[in-house]
Parts: structure tokens; sequence; C-alpha cells
């Protein structure tokens, strides 16, 4: 029998021997590999290195002439890059992306020849034109481009891809690199993603509790609107009255890429209490009578690397037609969606306000005068900051007469916030956004439709509904889209008035 610090000594070494054996294979390939009798391995990787590695499997751009003649490269080059990236260190895989991105490039100059060769052709002929405005889109495309291609073909290949540019858009986000070469990189990545995971590429996939262990286990971990806490809670999730469905790709097989959980009820849902944490519905049969909503409460989409690859509106769309196959008397499709951002941007907006010494410019008379005696406040100051105390903390919850208090204030506040805070003419919230651009109406603002500690401390416990109204959809996604548009209903825009009225920001 190993004694335990025997065995945890010689999985360590292991590890360590697995680690040396990937960085020395993508440096000198299997062939030079099985030769090798020692060697010793740096801790990190320098620009020699990088260099030589980009050099080698980073060809040159085909020129124009023989552009479709050209042999591929050998698939030991795409293979070689990919083990050689994943044998990198995080800091070091920020270095190889900006080397790539900037050395490997389009070729500026020779560019700049054919725009300038294109302005003196314009009196020529048509077909000469157009050939030379050819020949200036092609000499744009960056040499990288061709090796991404080639990695697309291999095994394991896409998901290599949608993962490194996961770290692009984690570089830029960083902004540990600013140059224009890196963000050229990351718009190469999200042209090609985009064509790969185009709608018509994917497949529909309802997730059962009959489906595989592996898939079951990811929907569960990809879950980032409600934690599934459970397999009974996740069991609940899938199992009767509840759908859940699932994008897949022939490239990424058995890898949800986007997910999208619906409640199937009599009526419309106001609170996601009564949806997650609903016990009796785990072995009953469902009763068709009773399905005449279908509520979407939680779409996630789990691959950071599609970030901007339209896949979630899709998939709104195609489970609507997927239920209304199964129930053609369905008719009212919603959403129960979270306000993430509401609270962050009340408490700046109160803090603001004290900054400012204009507190009362959010309630009304009556409503101040209620919240400082309900806060026990002797002057402004104080009660602002006792609000601000309130907001971040539930313990209003407790309180009927700090709740009643709170309800109107933070009704209209959060109305205004949904309707109101724009970034570039478009909903500030990331969620309004989305199903706005979707063709969806602002429906129904839900006062305590979410008291879980996460629900209270993004958006003081509120929901709203985002009504998808059929026959509208088109229209209300062109008037948002096009004219900045937000159809919502008369509740909401009963609340946004009175926000207008009483507020003096």
């Amino acid at each position: 029998m190993i004694s335990n610090p025997v065995f945890w000594a010689f999985r360590s070494s292991a590890k360590c021997w697995r680690h040396r054996t990937r960085v020395l294979h993508a440096f000198l390939g299997p062939t030079e590999l099985s030769g090798c009798r020692w060697f010793s391995s740096p801790t990190r990787v320098g620009f020699t290195g990088m260099e030589e590695i980009l050099t080698r499997v980073v060809a040159p751009l085909p020129t124009y002439e023989t552009r479709e003649k050209s042999p591929p490269p050998p698939e030991s080059n795409s293979l070689d890059f990919m083990h050689f990236y994943k044998s990198l260190e995080k800091e070091d895989k920020h270095r190889f992306l900006s080397k790539l991105s900037q050395d490997f490039g389009v070729d500026h100059k020779g560019a700049s020849e054919l725009a300038v060769k294109l302005l003196d052709t314009q009196l020529r002929d048509l077909a000469t034109i157009l050939q030379v405005e050819d020949r200036l889109r092609y000499s744009l495309t960056p040499r990288y481009k061709q090796l991404l291609n080639h990695i697309s073909r291999v095994e394991g290949g896409v998901k290599f891809l949608v993962d490194l540019r996961a770290d692009v858009l984690e570089i830029i986000a960083s902004k540990s690199n600013e140059t224009p070469h890196i963000k050229d990189l990351n718009g190469t990545l999200k042209s090609l993603l985009s064509e790969w995971f185009s709608v018509g590429l994917l497949r529909l996939e309802r997730i059962t509790w009959h489906s595989s262990c592996e898939i079951l286990q990811k929907i569960s971990q990809y879950e980032a609107v409600h934690p599934i806490r459970n397999w009974t809670d996740l069991k609940r999730r899938v199992g009767p009255y509840r759908r859940c469905y699932a994008f897949t790709h022939a490239a990424m097989p058995g890898e949800p890429l986007v997910v999208l959980h619906v409640a199937l009820t009599e009526d419309i849902s106001d609170n996601i209490q009564s949806i997650v944490r609903e016990f009796a519905t785990l072995d009953v049969e469902e009763d068709v009578n009773k399905v005449n909503a279908a509520v979407f409460y939680s779409i996630s989409s789990t691959q950071a690397g599609l970030q901007g690859v339209e896949l979630g509106n899709y998939l709104i769309k195609r489970v609507v037609r997927e239920l209304q196959s199964e129930f053609p008397h369905m008719a009212r499709f919603s959403s129960l969606s979270p306000i993430p951002g509401f609270s962050s941007w009340l408490q700046a907006l109160l803090s603001q306000c004290r900054k400012e010494g204009r507190g009362s410019d959010l309630l009304s008379e009556q409503e101040w005068k209620e919240v400082e005696k309900a806060t026990d406040s002797t002057s402004a100051t104080q009660t602002l900051d006792a609000l601000r105390r309130l907001i971040t903390s539930s313990e209003w919850l407790r309180s009927e007469k700090l709740s009643s208090v709170l309800e109107p204030l933070l009704m209209r506040l959060c109305a205004w916030y949904l309707y109101g805070e724009k970034r570039r003419g478009y909903a500030l919230n990331p969620v309004a956004n989305f199903h706005l651009q979707n063709g969806a109406s602002m429906w129904r603002l839900n006062w305590l439709a979410d008291t879980s500690p996460r629900g209270i401390a993004n958006s003081c416990g509120l929901m709203v509904n985002y009504r998808y109204f059929l026959n509208d959809t088109s229209k209300n996604s062109s008037l948002y889209l096009q004219n900045k548009v937000v159809v919502a209903s008369e509740q909401i825009l009963g609340l946004v008035s009175q926000f207008q009225k009483t507020s003096k920001l």
C-alpha cells in the first residue's frame, strides 16, 4: 500500500511531465519529441518562442491569382498552434494574441497601393473596376484568418476558437492591450463565428430528465439567472409544466450554446418563487387545459466567446413555434425577467442627490414625510442615508410599514430606469434591450417578484414581464431598432408619467 505523501508526490510529478510534454510537442512536433531523452521546460515563454511558432504555422496569404489553387497547409499546423496556445499561462496567452494580431494581420502597404490603383481606374470600364475592387477586398484579409479557418476544420477546433475569442474579449475588457490590432482580431473572429453559428446550422434540442447526465449537468452549471440548487431542483425545471430548450451545434457535440427555461402556466406569472420553488410538479401529469401561457423565465448564453453572435433571439422564436405546435390554443407568451443594474443605478442616483443637496427632488412631499417617519430621520441627509441603507439590505422586507412606503417610490423609479434611461438612444438595461430588440413590449412591472438575496441586491425584488404579441413583434422590433421607440403598456407609461411629474431631475 502506497503512503499518502508518496502517492501525491508521484501524482504531482506525473502532472508536471504531462505539462512539459505538451509544451515540447507544440515546439518540436511528435516526430522530434519521440527522440528526446531529456529537456528543461522554461516557466515562461519568450517572444522568440512565440515568433517561431507563429512564423511556422501562419502561412503567407496566397497571391490573388493562386488564392483558390494553393494547397491547404498541413493539419499539423493547426494542431501545433492549438497545443502551444493551450500550454501557455494566462499572461503569455495575452502576449501571444497581441503578437498574432499585430504581426500577422493585413498587409497595409499592399492594401494602400491597391486603394490608389482603384482610384486611378475610376474612368475605366466597369469590369476593370470590379476586378480591382475584388483584389483590394482580398488584400484586406488578415494572414491569421487562413489559420483560423483551418483550425475550425480539425476536431475540437471550433470550440477552441470560441474559447480563444473569450480570451480576446477579456484582453479588450481589461484594457491590457488597447491597440487596434487586437480589436481587429476580435472582429475577424466574431465574423467567422457568426457564419459558423448561423441559425440554419443550429439544432434545437429539448432537455428532459432523460437527456444525458453530461448535458443535464451542464444545464445546471450554466444557469446564470436563477441558480439550480440540487438534482431535485433540476428535475423540477425539466419536468411537468416546464420546458427547457437549448441550441446545439454539430461542431460542439454535447455542449449547449444558449439555454431557455419556460414555465407553462394558466396566467402570466408575476413572481419567480411560484416557478422555481414550486414543489407540486414533480410527478403530476400535465393538464392541457391549465396551459394557457408560456413564461420565459431564464435565458443563459453558455459561451463567453459567442458574445455578440445573435443566438438568444432566434432561440425564443424557435421555441414559440415549438410550443404552438404542442399547444395550438396557446396565445400568451411573455418573459419574467430580472432587472440587473437597477439597484446600482438607484444608489448612484441617491448619492448624486445627497451630494447636490436635492434629495426631495426624487420624492413627493408626502412620500418624503413617510420615509422620514419610517426611518426616524431628522434631516434630509439622514433620510437619504437611511434610504440608501434600506435599499442595500433586505430589512425593509420584514416591515410591512417600510414595504408599503417604499413600493410606490421604487416602482416609479424602476419604470423610469427601464423606459427612460438610455445608452445611444436604446434601453440602458441589457435585458430590456434584448427583449425590445426581439419585438416584445414592456408589459408589467411586478412588486416583490424575486425576494431571493440576489433579487433584492440587484433590483430591490422587482421583476418585469416583456410580452410577446406575435402579430406585433416585427413592427415593434422595427420601431425600436430604427426609431428607438419603446412600446409599453398603460401600467409602465403611467408609472413613467408619475416619475416625470414627481421628480425634478
